[in-house]
């Protein structure tokens, strides 16, 4: 006798909830860092931004066509600060279970808008991610009928699509890392990953410290989940919530063992559609089976959802050419996007793994001359270890956007990253955006005189040493030498980027 249709009632259910999580982190992200960041006082102005854009593509029209955002309309701080608040608050109704097309289209369009014009802060690959996974769930849900579960059947077409992206998505991150860092190949990766990643959690050291044959099957087993699981998704039933359960847990391990931002939540997402209502039933409460039961007898055919959905899947085919050609390609991007919308991306993390750790820490004092004799103070982060002494914190799902491009910086040089001359220019002012991006301001009485940036070697502290300390570091040199407030080689490069106004000429 065979099996009945599976149905996607409950799958629905999750996706949408889980997916109004995110958004809320995401826009939440935006509401408190936004302004230090690209406001009209931040580090990269958006208005400097959109006007290099303007003049960069011929026109506002051409602008928006290449990076559509409605901050071209208008984008004071206000603005900025109030859309921000707006997804948030859009977000949590849809993670509280009311959603609808045109809800899910909005969100989308206000996250896009802030991609759009949020330049290096927002070039990480789940900004990408969350827009594409957003996109299709417009898709998912009635046009509209915002309830839980609403009278209109899932599409399943749609739920096809959602596998298609944890697809390209856990392929693209296997491909990445099996032809890149030999560290991936010989089973070595975790050796040096726990403690070299972006923003260490307070569990980090202890998956370091594992023994050696646990962190080679660690990374069997990332193979396992980006390399084989991704090939039966499409498959049967039973095979199919098999592998969306390797995925699932894979990125559970993640959660647990380090700060990714809402990345792992966010990849967790379309991993659902793996499963069908006959495996919800049996994890969900019994009432809500019921309920999705009910709906489901009551459900009148959708004929334009049908409909819309193949048509989606027909414009998603189209826009996957590329994704699919660089995804097998031996040179390979890691994360990118071939379309204005973000529609059909590519997707990959940590090709390379670096093999030690290092932080530049922004340190000031308020002696007369920045030499051997002055006493430093450090900016401490909000996530990125300064002192040694502390416990790395929890922060994802959230995302600390200063912390992060630190520790790219922390792998290149000045020059790869001027703002970092905006916010030294910043901190000898005492800017109070600026010194939101940390934990603390070192010099709360008046801003210091000179402002430099040190870097640091840091390795995790062996817990059986009993010292009490979680990191031990040593000092490398300087990243950026002492500037002051009257330095001229600090204001010409101010001036030659924008941020400040050359002094005029006496009459």
């Amino acid at each position: 006798m065979a099996s009945p249709a599976p149905t996607y009632w409950l799958t629905r259910f999750a996706i949408l909830r889980l997916l109004g999580l995110v958004y809320a982190v995401a826009f939440l992200v935006a509401a408190n860092q936004i302004l230090p960041l690209i406001g009209s006082n931040g580090l990269l102005p958006v208005g400097a931004f959109l006007a290099r854009a303007r003049e960069t593509l011929g026109s506002t029209e051409a602008g928006f066509a290449r990076l559509p955002s409605i901050f071209w309309l208008w984008h004071s701080d206000g603005m900025l600060v109030a859309t921000a608040w707006a997804g948030f608050v859009l977000s949590c109704a849809v993670a509280a279970g009311y959603a609808n097309a045109p809800v899910l289209a909005v969100l989308w369009a206000l996250y896009l808008s802030f991609v759009h014009v949020g330049q290096d802060w927002y070039g990480y690959g789940w900004e990408y991610q969350l827009l594409e996974t957003g996109f299709l769930a417009i898709f998912l849900c009635p046009l509209l009928d915002p309830r839980p579960l609403p009278g209109r059947e899932p599409p399943v077409a749609v739920i096809w699509l959602f596998r298609w992206l944890i697809f390209r998505i856990m392929l693209g991150a296997g491909l990445i890392k099996i032809r890149g860092d030999p560290c991936w190949r010989d089973l070595s990766a975790l050796f040096y990953y726990f403690e070299t990643q972006p923003i260490p959690n307070p569990l980090s050291r202890w998956f370091h410290f594992l023994p050696r044959w646990e962190l080679e099957t660690g990374v069997a087993f990332n193979h396992l989940a980006e390399l084989v699981a991704p090939w039966f998704v499409f498959g049967p039933r039973k095979i199919r919530h098999a592998a969306g359960a390797v995925i699932v847990l894979f990125q559970s391990v993640l959660i647990l063992s380090g700060n990714l931002s809402f990345l792992n939540w966010l990849t967790i997402i379309p991993a659902l559609a793996c499963f069908d209502d006959s495996f919800w039933s049996r994890v969900l409460p019994g009432r809500l089976s019921h309920a999705a039961r009910n709906a489901g007898l009551a459900a009148t055919p959708s004929r334009p959802m049908i409909v819309t959905g193949w048509a989606l899947c027909a414009l998603v085919a189209v826009l996957s050419f590329k994704p699919v050609a660089n995804l097998f390609s031996p040179h390979q991007l890691m994360n990118a996007s071939f379309d204005p919308l973000e529609l059909v991306n590519t997707y990959g993390a940590f090709g390379s793994i670096g093999r030690e750790r290092t932080n530049v820490i922004f340190e000031g004092t308020d002696s007369a001359a920045p030499d051997e004799s002055a006493v430093w103070r450090p900016y401490p982060y909000r996530g990125l270890p300064v002192d040694p002494s502390l416990r790395p914190p929890q922060v994802a799902p959230y995302q600390l956007r200063l912390d992060w491009q630190m520790w790219f910086a922390a792998m290149s040089s000045p020059s790869d990253y001027p703002w970092t001359l905006h916010l030294v220019w910043k901190l000898l002012h005492n800017d109070p955006g600026a010194l939101g991006l940390f934990a603390a301001n070192p010099f709360p009485g008046g801003p210091p005189r000179f402002v430099r940036a040190v870097t640091y070697r840091y390795r995790f502290a062996d817990p059986r040493s009993g010292k009490g300390s979680w990191w031990v570091r040593e000092r490398l040199g300087l990243w950026l030498p002492p500037f002051s407030a009257e330095s001229g080689e600090l204001k010409g490069y101010l001036e030659a980027y924008g941020w400040m106004k050359p002094p005029s000429n006496p009459p």
